[in-house]
């Protein structure tokens, strides 16, 4: 089987990519530092946090799943 998406990490990325730090997501959310951290260590999501997440960050954090779901279901 394929390896897991490990949804925190990707967050994590993208994060760091954009040039933000954890301190800010965390303002966005209204969480604490060391949840966000929390989250960067998850892997999994609930679904209604991740879509304040990808809205925040502008990435779809959705298709990490879909794409997935589109590569098992073609085998």
């Amino acid at each position: 089987m394929e390896a897991e998406i490990h949804i925190g990490k990707l967050i994590k990325e993208e994060l760091e990519k954009q040039g933000r730090k954890p301190s800010w997501l965390a303002k966005e959310l209204h969480y604490t530092r060391y949840n966000v951290y929390k989250i960067f260590q998850r892997s999994y999501i609930d679904t209604e946090l991740l879509m304040q997440i990808s809205l925040l960050l502008n990435k779809d954090f959705f298709s990490f799943y879909t794409t997935k779901l589109h590569s098992t279901s073609s085998k």
